[in-house]
């Protein structure tokens, strides 16, 4: 993390269940909040405490000055853990959150039992041509106005700075990701808005990744087959590594 870091944001915050604590991380963009991440959470509660935090200016959290950045959401994230959960956690996260949590596990592995890494980027040339181009579908703004404390005008101020963000990061490089020690699914659509040939470069970087690839699904994976996913999450959470029979990478 940078040496002169500036104070985190409170982040808004519910919890579900019971267990050892798990972070259930957002995807990002204004307009989108820990609700997008329901159909995760409801099986996540069976087996641990589940923390859902809402970043800086999504959901309702607010805003803070200055511009958004993936550093900026994961130095309030980590001392979101620190001061509100106390302890190690599990860290599942989608899109933009499975980013916070990659910049997590790099700075502060300490804080990381396992990674889920659920449609996300390690660069933002990772996304498919055309991805983030283009205005923000106009029912996110009213989904921001609906829980926002900086109220529904606010919403441009956020979408640019978001913009902003999307434009120039992630910038890891596969030499950086093999720094990251943390066991880490990698989960991708097979028509995801992640270019498969990105999730498979993270795959090969990661020191202790495993790599899933959900069928007939989009970026909107977790929505559209969420029996699958949660049962992908699940096992990789929950259990140890199987002794494969014919290793090649992990030989």
């Amino acid at each position: 993390m940078p040496a002169a870091e500036p104070p985190a944001v409170s982040l808004w915050y519910a919890e579900h269940g019971h267990g050892d604590p798990c972070a259930l991380l957002h995807p990002g963009g204004a307009g989108v909040d820990s609700r997008a991440l329901a159909p995760a959470l409801d099986a996540l509660a069976r087996d641990f405490h589940v923390y859902t935090p809402e970043q800086r200016a999504h959901g309702r959290t607010p805003d803070a000055d200055g511009p958004i950045s993936y550093e900026l959401m994961a130095h309030d994230t980590i001392t979101f853990i620190e001061s509100v959960i106390g302890h190690p956690v599990y860290l599942v996260g989608c899109s933009d959150g499975a980013v916070i949590a990659l910049t997590i596990a790099r700075h502060r592995p300490d804080l990381v039992r396992r990674l889920v890494f659920v449609a996300g980027v390690f660069h933002h040339d990772g996304w498919e041509e055309g991805v983030l181009d283009g205005e923000p579908p106009e029912f996110l703004r009213q989904s921001y106005g609906e829980l926002s404390p900086d109220g529904i005008d606010h919403y441009d101020v956020v979408a640019a700075k978001l913009a902003a963000m999307h434009a120039s990061e992630p910038a890891l490089s596969q030499a950086d990701l093999q720094k990251i020690a943390s066991r880490t699914l990698i989960m991708v659509a097979d028509d995801d808005e992640v270019r498969l040939e990105h999730a498979i470069a993270m795959y090969r970087s990661l020191p202790a990744a495993e790599l899933a690839v959900v069928p007939g699904t989009s970026h909107g994976l977790l929505v559209e087959k969420p029996d699958l996913c949660n049962l992908l999450i699940r096992e990789f959470l929950t259990t140890d590594p199987v002794q494969t029979f014919a290793p090649i990478r992990r030989a």
